[in-house]
């Protein structure tokens, strides 16, 4: 009898799941406007988890209806580009993805880099990661990425002139200053130059070009820019540049150092250089060339060292995109209302039957 029992169990435990995968790919509408796309339950669940990870609550049935017209406002506006002729390659959702990552962690880093710190620092792999912020994992975020682009690009492209006539004001950005005095700072930064040598196969091998480098350098055989341009040669070997550098954690995590260490070339004086240094990877040498104060900005003030754009320009230049985003996004709503016809989309799910589906969860 038991065993009976549990076999049962089992048997109603398999056609719950697929019920419930079935139950997800349920079609809730089609925008057809250049072709025939279906919305399914499955994609708004992974959209409205987006939504309620940032809300930090589940969201209502009706805000959930809010959702899926933004789904479907967003296909048409997509499928609108994509008869325009419009396309976004996935190499630029990938640089654009990558781009947007590293400026959350204050250092450019490629995307297997990117990979590799998060395990390190977090244990937790990229998707991982992504799930747990956004609900959706790495394949689903770049596309809804592209979409987004492309939205852009589209709205844009049919609206620039109108688009660049937006900017900010005198009194706008003067306003924004005074508001946000206090975040016009320089933290401690440096000017540093960094030569790494992969290990690859010939650790010895490489070991003996970083020493021979290193050597070279420091009896000004060769100088900084010299050993940088002849890393561009296809058989360098060997990665050099030119960097500022924070004194920040993320920064030093960049450039594969710790905090510590990177106190510790803070500490040194303008023009000390490394002795050659191992790490599981590559060796390396690193010298300091210029070093920077923390310090409180003007308005006139550059933002950063090494660069022109001053407080005033950078300000200008964030209010005018600031606002230009604002108008884009309220010329795409006009269009998205535009297209959102009947003849534009069929809803498979309406009434109560769409009510019903879009309580999961409560």
């Amino acid at each position: 009898m038991k065993k009976i029992i549990a076999v049962l169990s089992v048997f109603m435990l398999t056609t719950f799941a697929i019920f419930a995968q079935s139950s997800d790919m349920t079609q809730l509408a089609v925008v057809k406007l250049n072709k025939n796309e279906f919305i399914t339950l499955k994609q708004l669940k992974t959209r409205c988890t987006a939504y309620e990870k940032s809300l930090g609550r589940a969201l209502t049935v009706e805000e959930r209806k809010q959702v899926l017209d933004t789904v479907i406002e967003e296909k048409l506006i997509v499928q609108a580009a994509t008869k325009a002729g419009i396309n976004i390659p996935d190499s630029y959702v990938d640089e654009y993805f990558v781009q947007g990552m590293s400026s959350q962690l204050g250092v450019s880093v490629t995307e297997k880099e990117l990979e590799d710190l998060i395990k390190k620092s977090q244990n937790k792999t990229l998707d991982e990661l992504l799930i747990e912020q956004t609900g959706m994992n790495r394949t689903e975020y770049k596309a809804h990425l592209k979409t987004q682009l492309m939205m852009q690009q589209y709205v844009v492209q049919e609206n620039q002139t109108a688009i660049q006539s937006v900017s900010a004001t005198d009194e706008e950005i003067r306003m924004a200053y005074e508001s946000n005095k206090s975040s016009f700072v320089w933290n401690d930064m440096m000017k540093v130059f960094m030569v790494i040598v992969p290990k690859g196969n010939k650790p010895d091998d490489a070991k003996l070009k970083l020493v021979d480098l290193l050597n070279k350098y420091n009896d000004k055989k060769l100088s900084a820019e010299q050993i940088a341009a002849q890393s561009q040669t296809a058989d360098a070997g060997y990665q050099a540049g030119q960097m500022l550098l924070p004194k920040t954690e993320a920064a030093a995590n960049g450039i594969g150092m710790t905090l510590q260490n990177l106190i510790y070339l803070f500490a040194q004086k303008e023009g000390y250089t490394s002795d050659a240094e191992e790490t599981d990877v590559d060796y390396r040498f690193i010298s300091v060339l210029k070093k920077y104060d923390a310090k409180m900005l003007a308005i006139g003030d550059i933002v950063q060292p090494e660069t022109t754009v001053t407080v005033y320009e950078y300000i200008r230049s964030n209010l005018t995109q600031q606002k230009q985003q604002i108008y884009v996004n309220q010329l795409a709503a006009n269009l998205s209302k535009t297209l959102h016809t009947a003849e534009n989309v069929e809803m498979k799910k309406t009434g109560a039957a769409l009510d019903k589906l879009l309580e999961w969860g409560n």
